[in-house]
């Protein structure tokens, strides 16, 4: 893992999203490099990740991961509950292309993995209520996400693993241990791959 000590200062300019550039193809590792792009303040894009997939086995997985939230719709999200169900934590915004991309497969693994004991949940990193919710009804997602435009759940993440783009998509088994990071837009196979392995008996559970 790279860099998982960046500043309460840089992970706010990447929850606030302000000043990233088009142009930029893969999250850099630097912490330099995030805080150039957050003090740029232009507002044009996003970080973006390009893909990559990092794995955690058994031993080298988190400890539990704790965080309190509010969703859209004012319902508190508490991680200590998580103890019986693999969650899904998808980080992103409407205005993000790659988020856009990556909706569709969200939607259908949602869907696929519902009576399988995995959940879903966004993590929104910028918009209001109206535009998070314009997003779901254009993709149909049903799962709820949380409004984070403070960074507080990013911030809680750094503790485990940090997102470092967005989109990103993290995979915490049923003991709240991450077990995968996605930066960038996740592929379908890929996703399903990440969620297997993270139920019991799962090839990097033990």
């Amino acid at each position: 893992m790279k860099k998982d000590d960046l500043s309460r200062r840089n992970l706010l300019g990447v929850a606030g999203l302000a000043g990233l550039a088009l142009s930029l193809a893969a999250c850099s590792s630097k912490e330099s490099d995030l805080a150039q792009q957050a003090r740029k303040g232009d507002g044009k894009g996003y970080i973006a990740g390009d893909g990559t997939v990092q794995e955690y086995a058994g031993d080298s997985r988190s400890k539990p991961v704790e965080f309190t939230a509010k969703t859209f719709d004012g319902e508190t999200v508490d991680a200590s509950t998580w103890t019986a169900k693999a969650t899904v934590l998808n980080f992103w915004y409407a205005a993000c292309a790659p988020c856009r991309t990556e909706a569709p497969t969200l939607k259908k693994l949602s869907d696929e993995f519902r009576d399988q004991d995995v959940q879903f949940i966004g993590v929104n990193v910028r918009d209001e209520k109206a535009a998070a919710q314009a997003f779901d009804r254009t993709f149909e997602l049903e799962y709820p996400s949380i409004r984070d435009v403070d960074g507080g759940v990013l911030l809680a993440l750094t503790k485990y693993v940090p997102p470092q783009a967005v989109p990103t998509t993290l995979v915490l088994d049923q003991d709240r241990r991450i077990t995968a990071r996605v930066l960038g837009a996740t592929e379908e196979s890929t996703l399903r791959a990440l969620i297997k392995s993270a139920l019991p008996g799962g090839a990097d559970s033990k």
